[in-house]
Order: structure tokens, then C-alpha cells, then sequence
């Protein structure tokens, strides 16, 4: 088992942005932070000229019922979704919420993390 999904786009990088947080909004999540990875490293004197964003989503409703089960999970919150270039490809991937939720060894939240898990890849496939 692979720790991420991750599909390529023929979308620009704000093209697949746009769409991602639209189909987002469909599933009740939303876009509390997003980082232009190539952008705050050079505004820190440092030489990267790769194009990577990465986002950070959220549904209030599963956080609170993954937090309620157990605390350790607020490590891997919020879930991150990258959308980056490499080798000319536009690509948009995650980590697996079960892939990080199988650390914790709880089937209750193994079951509430292939849900989700399926709903973020769902949003990926609608946004490529």
C-alpha cells in the first residue's frame, strides 16, 4: 500500500486549485491555508523554482469526530493536498488518511479515515 494518491493534470497549477477547492466545498471541506511553496522559500533568500502549493483542508464534522475518538490523530491535521510541477507534469496528490491513521491502531478511526479517504480522492479525480 502506497502512503499517497496522486494524478496528473493537463490544468495549469491554479486551474487545478480553482476546481480542487470547488469540489472541496462539495464534500464540506474547506481551504484554511494555502502555501506557495516556491514563493515563501525565495522570499526567504533561499533558490527554488519549482511550482508547489500546498493545502490545507478541513471538515469541522470529522475533525471533531476524529479528535473525540483520539487526541494523537490532531497530529495529521489538517489534510494536506499538494498541487505541484515535476518533470513538466502538473501533478495533485495527498498522504492516504488511512495510510496515517493506521499508526494509531483503531479500527473506529481506520473506518471514519477510508471514508474520508475517499471523499479527498474523489475531489482529486473531479479537479484533474
Amino acid at each position: 500500500m502506497t502512503f499517497h494518491y496522486t494524478v496528473e493534470t493537463e490544468k495549469t497549477p491554479e486551474q487545478a486549485i480553482e476546481k480542487l477547492t470547488e469540489a472541496l466545498k462539495e464534500e464540506k471541506f474547506g481551504v484554511l491555508w494555502q502555501l506557495d511553496m516556491k514563493a515563501k522559500l525565495q522570499e526567504k533568500g533561499v533558490d527554488f523554482n519549482q511550482t508547489f502549493h500546498i493545502l490545507e483542508v478541513c471538515n469541522p464534522v470529522e475533525a471533531k469526530r476524529v479528535l473525540s475518538e483520539n487526541s494523537l490523530v490532531g497530529y495529521f491535521l489538517p489534510c494536506k493536498i499538494a498541487v505541484y510541477e515535476e518533470k513538466g507534469k502538473i501533478r495533485i496528490g495527498l498522504p492516504k488518511p488511512t495510510a496515517l491513521t493506521g499508526l494509531v491502531e483503531n479500527d473506529n478511526l481506520m473506518a471514519i479515515a477510508t471514508d474520508i479517504e475517499k471523499r479527498l480522492i474523489a475531489c482529486v479525480d473531479k479537479s484533474k
